[in-house]
């Protein structure tokens, strides 16, 4: 929703006719009843992207992780990194998925690169599963 301070702009787009039709399925299957609201998303998530790649931007990122717990030493891995990247941590929460696997989610701001190298010291550690990243920044 733009600011009180924001001035809307109205723009014309031209596409083809069933790429249109194709996203206001989409859309309103997801229960959007406007289709201006669901364009400004599209807008902020390319902009969040752009910050992303673009390196030493302010940046919000949810970093999931899956991981055997059972892994020798991983845990303490874990850890060490979110100390050694503790500037940029929010908050983290951890979740049992079943008796070997174990989720975290770890919610960061700050700037783009040091969370680029928070998330590559937790791709380096063996064990993890998976690593997901939601990027958004604040627009």
């Amino acid at each position: 929703m733009p600011s009180e301070s924001s001035k809307l702009v109205r723009f014309s787009v031209t596409v083809p006719e069933n790429l249109l039709a194709e996203f206001e399925s989409s859309y309103y299957a997801e229960s959007r009843d406007n289709r201006s609201e669901a364009v400004r998303n599209l807008m902020r998530e390319y902009i969040s992207r752009e910050r992303w790649k673009l390196g030493n931007r302010e940046i919000f990122a949810t970093i999931t992780i899956t991981y055997d717990h059972h892994m020798p030493e991983l845990t303490g891995k874990l850890t060490a990194a979110q100390h050694d990247c503790g500037d940029v941590i929010i908050c983290s929460t951890h979740v049992h998925i079943n008796h070997e696997t174990c989720l975290e989610c770890v919610i960061t701001k700050g700037l783009s690169d040091d969370i680029q190298k928070f998330i590559e010291a937790l791709k380096n550690i063996r064990g993890v599963k998976s690593l997901n990243v939601n990027v958004s920044a604040e627009i």
